[in-house]
Formats: C-alpha cells, sequence, structure tokens
C-alpha cells in the first residue's frame, strides 16, 4: 500500500473507534483481519497513524480546524510526521485509495492556527474534565506534563537476572538499536522510531522465548525495585494481575523466600503461570480469587499494592482510553482502591510494609488515598519514598515528582517512563 491507501484506513479506523467506543488494539485487528493483503509494513504504518491521532487528538483538531477523523489525520501528517503539503499531495498522486488532499482553506488554517494560543487542555490534549487534578498533581508546569504524553513511548524490557544479564541481552538484541535504560538497573530499551517506522517484535526472539527478558516499562521495573523485595522474605502481591512487578520481584530475591501472587480476577491472572515457567521461577505461588489467604495474615514481609486505576499513566500506550475516561470511572476506581487497601492490610505483620502503586497521575487516586488511609489507620506510617529512590539510584539520575518525599510520581516529562505513584508505608504495631 502507498501512503494515501494507508492514511485511508487510519480515517476509516478512526471513525469506527468514535462510533463504537471501542479499544484501538480491537479496531486494529478486526481491520487488518478484513484486509489481508495489507503486509506487516502497512499494518505497521496505519497503526502508528492511528496511535499517534489519538495521543494528540485535540490539538490536532485545533490546528486543522475539524475534529473528524480525516482532518485530525491530516494534521498528524503535518506536524508530527513533518510533511509539507506540497510532499502529502506528491505522495497521493495517482493513488486511487488516497482520500481528498489538503484543500487550500485547510492548508490556510493550519498554518494560521498556533497551538500556543489554544485553551490549555488542548495544549495538554487531555480531556477538560481532568484539568483540576492535572493541576493539583504539577501545578504550573502540568500543561507540559500532559503534552508528554503525546509523544510515542519506547520499548522496554526487563533483564531476568535469573538467567541472563543486561549485556548478555543486549548482544542476542544488537540487531533492533537496544540499550540500556536511563534508569531502571536490568532495564534495556529500544527506542521510537518516526513517520512509519516500525519496532521490532522482540517476542520472536530466542532470548524471550527463554525467557531471559521480559517486556516491561522502565516505570513499572523502577517501582518493582523501589519494594525492596529481598532474598528470604514472605511477600503477598495481592493485586498480580499478569504477574509483571512479581517477575521482577522474584528476580531480585534471587529465587529465595515466597511471593504470594493473588489476584480478584481470575482472567488478569491467567497469564501469570506461562511467564512465571518462562522466566524459571521458583518462589512464587499463585492463588486464585476463591483460595483463602487467612493463613498469610499478619505474617507478611511486605504487602504489595499495585491498585485498580484509571490508567491515566499509560496514556502514551492506550490513547484511546484517555478520550473513553470520565470523572465517574475516577470516582469507581477511587473507591476500589479504598477496599483493595482495606483488603490487603491485615496481611501485613507488625514491622512489615504495605505498598501502594498506581499507573495514574490523578492525586485522588495517589496521595489523597495513602494519607487518609494512614489518617485511618494510626498503626501504619507514611515512610520516605524518596529516600528509597536515593539509595537505589542516587542523585544522578533523572528525579520523579515528590512534593515532599514522602511519595513519588514517574512521568514521561520528568523520567521518560510511563506514569506511576509510588508509597510505602510502614505497620508499627
Amino acid at each position: 500500500m502507498r501512503l494515501g491507501g494507508r492514511v485511508h484506513a487510519a480515517i476509516e479506523i478512526l471513525a469506527d473507534i468514535e462510533k463504537r467506543r471501542r479499544p484501538t488494539s480491537d479496531a486494529l485487528k478486526d481491520w487488518g483481519l478484513s484486509h489481508r493483503f495489507a503486509g506487516s509494513g502497512d499494518r505497521a504504518a496505519i497503526g502508528n497513524l492511528v496511535y499517534d491521532a489519538l495521543r494528540r487528538k485535540m490539538s490536532s483538531a485545533f490546528r486543522i480546524g475539524s475534529d473528524k477523523p480525516r482532518g485530525i489525520v491530516f494534521a498528524v501528517l503535518a506536524t508530527d510526521w513533518k510533511m509539507s503539503a506540497g510532499e502529502i499531495e506528491a505522495a497521493f498522486k495517482e493513488d486511487r485509495f488516497a482520500p481528498e488532499v489538503f484543500t487550500p482553506d485547510e492548508i490556510a488554517t493550519l498554518a494560521a492556527n498556533d497551538l500556543d494560543m489554544a485553551p490549555d487542555h488542548i495544549r495538554g490534549d487531555v480531556p477538560e474534565w481532568c484539568v483540576p487534578s492535572l493541576e493539583a498533581n504539577f501545578g504550573e508546569d502540568w500543561v507540559s506534563e500532559a503534552a508528554a504524553f503525546g509523544e510515542r513511548p519506547s520499548l522496554d524490557m526487563r533483564v531476568n537476572t535469573l538467567k541472563s544479564s543486561q549485556d548478555k541481552v543486549l548482544r542476542k538484541l544488537a540487531n533492533t538499536r537496544a540499550e540500556k535504560t536511563a534508569i531502571a538497573r536490568h532495564g534495556i530499551r529500544i527506542k521510537p522510531g518516526e513517520r512509519d517506522s516500525r519496532l521490532p517484535n522482540v517476542q520472536a526472539e530466542e532470548a524471550f522465548q527463554k525467557g531471559r527478558f521480559e517486556i516491561q516499562d522502565e516505570g513499572s521495573q523502577i517501582v518493582s525495585d523501589l519494594i525492596f523485595a529481598k532474598p528470604g522474605e514472605s511477600v503477598l502481591d495481592y493485586c498480580a494481575g499478569g504477574g509483571g512487578k512479581t517477575l521482577a520481584m522474584s528476580a531480585v530475591m534471587e529465587n529465595k523466600g515466597q511471593i504470594h501472587a493473588y489476584d480478584t480476577d481470575k482472567n488478569r491472572l491467567a497469564p501469570i503461570h506461562e511467564r512465571l515457567r518462562r522466566a524459571g521461577t521458583r518462589n512464587v505461588q499463585v492463588h486464585n480469587p476463591r483460595d483463602d489467604l487467612s493463613a498469610l495474615a499478619g505474617k507478611m514481609d511486605k504487602v504489595v499494592v499495585d491498585a485498580p486505576c484509571t490508567g491515566s499513566g499509560t496514556w502514551r500506550r492506550r490513547p484511546d482510553a484517555k478520550w473513553r475516561l470520565d470523572a465517574g470511572n475516577l470516582e469507581q476506581r477511587m473507591q476500589e482502591q479504598e477496599e483493595v487497601l482495606s483488603g490487603a492490610a491485615p496481611f501485613v505483620r507488625p514491622g512489615g510494609y504495605l505498598v501502594y502503586i498506581t499507573c495514574s497521575v490523578f492525586p485522588e487516586e495517589n496521595e489523597n488515598q495513602v494519607y487518609a488511609f494512614t489518617e485511618d489507620n494510626p498503626e501504619f506510617e507514611l515512610v520516605s519514598a524518596g529516600e528509597a529512590w536515593e539509595e537505589l539510584y542516587g542523585d544522578d539520575k533523572p528525579n520523579p515528582w515528590s512534593s515532599d518525599m514522602k511519595t513519588i510520581t514517574l512521568t514521561p516529562a520528568s523520567t521518560n517512563t510511563d506514569g506511576f505513584f509510588f508509597a510505602v508505608m510502614e505497620r508499627r504495631t
């Protein structure tokens, strides 16, 4: 397919997402199944167009003067892909699948609409209802913090130190442009490309098949390390999901001690079994939703709550979720967070630690939750996550957000990772 056909496909897919309010991955998959003639390069280019358009949906609509899929995709070509009107017209020439090229009015609008003059939520590319939360978290920097979620994310991997080392995996991935991550101790990163470039399928690599690395955002790796799980400890991963943090802790614990991986949703938990097998972990016991955990009460050195949340920290990877999210969803997640903290707390032994993590950048889900919890549960005291950061990473790395060094927030703008919140509470009695 030529560029015109790819653009036409992206417009169709965006219209489908808007009409049916469905995940981008589902819409792209369905399009691919009904257009089997499209090669892998075509699908990658179309996916790039769709995701780029969704990440900067509001600012692109402002620039082009239209919130329709066609206008937004054309704005992406001009601003993100840095193509001139003449270059686009030349690429579309004699392509019967291409949509109508820029009109003179659209070219004039694109040139005239200065994004610096747009309302703040448009410059930040976020729903307007999110502004108070982001402003409360980031102050006067909130627009630049929000806008950073409009950038393409990298492909991050965590080396499984039970089976390999960072240098060995880098050699195995030498043909992929992989490099060491800036912060995470065992991380490897492949930077995103431009225009129609595609990231390599690292899951097809022998090193992945043999469990020498896992795909995991650097931010997730960082918060997993900040838990400071130690060999021989007893740890409860109370919201284990697919097991990313469980696997990271198991490696740090050198397969010594015991990790109990639990989740209330068996579908979220399902992938963990194959991942544990591939990684070669021996110190993880998986608990199904109906399992009785009462024997663990008051005995865990650390209980990790990777709480259900809005996922606002993952907007680079799931930009469609940004536009589906509403204030009602936030309220629901806050209620779930309160419940999961209350459910997890009894498993912490005196002197042990309750770790609270979200992939959100909203203070309602983060600082507000842990401060409210410690107020209602005085046996728990918030300890300094900032000091843990300094002990682990020193002061020569990019620094996360922190208002008081008690809690920390990772963001694309501050740490070049997905958005994550991290806090630790010690049980005194």
